[in-house]
């Protein structure tokens, strides 16, 4: 009994520190996203009327659609860590493969988003883009660097749910064990958190 004791309060301690860890991470994530939001911020203050101009060349429908997509796997992926506390790993996985199609989704819409606005030649570089007044010029490159830095992190946060899955399946991560899913849960809410700041800051200007 004692030994059991022992070795569930070490689970606990591991548990906490690697929670500690992934939130520790996040706040750097933060930290690097505010920096970008501030930038984007002055330089918007400074070129209110381009900024407004460049928005309209952005799809209001499209960035809405995304949003509800983010939205809603962030919904799958907290009812999977619901799932497998009640030991219902079938049910786990299938919502957390549910948030990885979801993810696929947002990267569809997105490469759909920039393929006309590379058809436009409006990324950084082009001939149309080179054309631009300065303002527009920040607004584009901003677009593309702050919504290409987000869908990377959107990728990488597919692949650290698709490790869960293979945790999953393993036995590793288990209705008594599952820290791993917490965090991977973790970073995926603040994929979608980051787009729900960056929807309305390129999209809903007007």
């Amino acid at each position: 009994m004692a030994n059991f004791v022992m070795v569930n309060s070490g689970h606990n301690r591991d548990d906490e520190a690697d929670k500690l860890g992934m939130w520790l991470f996040l706040f750097t994530e933060l930290l690097l996203f505010g920096g970008l939001f501030l930038v984007y911020t002055i330089y918007r203050y400074l070129n209110a009327d381009a900024f407004l101009h460049a928005s309209y060349e952005l799809n209001v429908i499209m960035g809405t659609v995304n949003t509800i997509v983010l939205l809603t796997s962030s919904l799958t992926v907290a009812m999977s860590i619901t799932a497998i506390q009640k030991g219902d790993t079938k049910m786990a996985l299938t919502l957390i493969w549910s948030t990885i199609a979801f993810a696929g989704v947002f990267l569809v819409i997105k490469y759909f988003e920039w393929t006309a606005k590379f058809e436009h030649g409006l990324f950084p570089g082009m001939e149309h883009y080179n054309m631009l007044e300065p303002g527009e010029k920040l607004f584009f490159f901003l677009y593309f660097f702050m919504t290409g830095f987000h869908g990377l992190h959107v990728i990488i946060g597919g692949i650290i749910l698709l490790f869960v899955i293979a945790a999953i399946r393993k036995g590793e991560t288990n209705q008594g064990k599952f820290i791993f899913l917490e965090n991977g849960a973790l970073y995926w809410h603040l994929v979608d958190l980051i787009w729900i700041f960056l929807f309305p800051l390129f999209y809903l200007i007007h």
